[in-house]
């Protein structure tokens, strides 16, 4: 079978639609924020190639427009990379989740899921498949969210680059970019121990806002993991 008749036949498939219609509906606050990260990183001093590169290679938009307020200011590599990788430490989490699912599959595969899986994508797999087991039509319904999530954000991330010196500051598309943000994460909060932990991290980030090198972000992620963490333990005590 050709590649064009397997993408045709992946196309019918009925998991692989369904995906895709399920990831449709978040689709516009995924472009916003694309287009606000977009915006951000041409605004913040990088190249158009080093920006298309930097969406392309990380594909993680809290992690990007985290870590360019450091690059613009010139932190230390140290913290740009300690505030990274605790900004997508929850990838950590929803990549040992998903090896209940995946982890049968070639590692090419794997690493495939690993480049594309996003927040959205974990939420709506594991609520399409609440038992966390291998199962028929898994990586097709994976694969249908891909189709809509990955494009949605090049495409609009690419937008915001090329349209970067053309929008005016007063239309406040930063707003809306942290608007289509808080959506989103509020989309994540589907237990009261999460709101818990979202509440921490949003009174703590504020309470530090004036650490230097936007440690507020690092400070507020730490103290939030270890309520989410402080929580987990009497939960599974009591």
């Amino acid at each position: 079978m050709s590649l064009l008749s397997r993408l045709r036949a992946l196309a019918a498939d009925a998991d692989f639609r369904q995906g895709a219609r399920d990831m449709a509906s978040p689709s516009l606050g995924l472009a916003a924020w694309g287009l606000v990260t977009g915006v951000a990183m041409i605004k913040s001093g990088l190249s158009l190639p080093t920006a298309i590169g930097m969406s392309l290679l990380v594909f993680a938009g809290s992690a990007q427009l985290t870590s360019l307020p450091l690059i613009a200011s010139g932190a230390p590599l140290w913290v740009l990379v300690a505030t990274a990788f605790c900004v997508n430490l929850r990838f950590v989490i929803f990549s040992a989740q998903w090896r209940h699912y995946l982890g049968h599959l070639p590692r090419w595969r794997r690493l495939g899921v690993t480049y594309f899986g996003a927040d959205l994508n974990f939420v709506f797999f594991v609520k399409r498949f609440p038992d966390p087991q291998p199962g028929p039509g898994q990586l097709r319904y994976f694969a249908g969210g891909v189709a809509v999530n990955w494009p949605a954000w090049q495409a609009a991330s690419l937008a915001g680059m090329l349209l970067a010196d053309r929008i005016p500051p007063h239309w406040g598309i930063g707003f809306a970019g942290t608007l289509a943000l808080l959506g989103l994460s509020c989309s994540l909060l589907t237990e009261k121990r999460l709101w818990w932990v979202g509440l921490t991290a949003a009174v703590v980030s504020v309470a530090t806002y004036a650490l230097p090198l936007k440690l507020n972000i690092l400070s507020a992620i730490v103290v939030a993991g270890l309520v989410g963490w402080g929580l987990e333990q009497w939960e599974r005590r009591s």
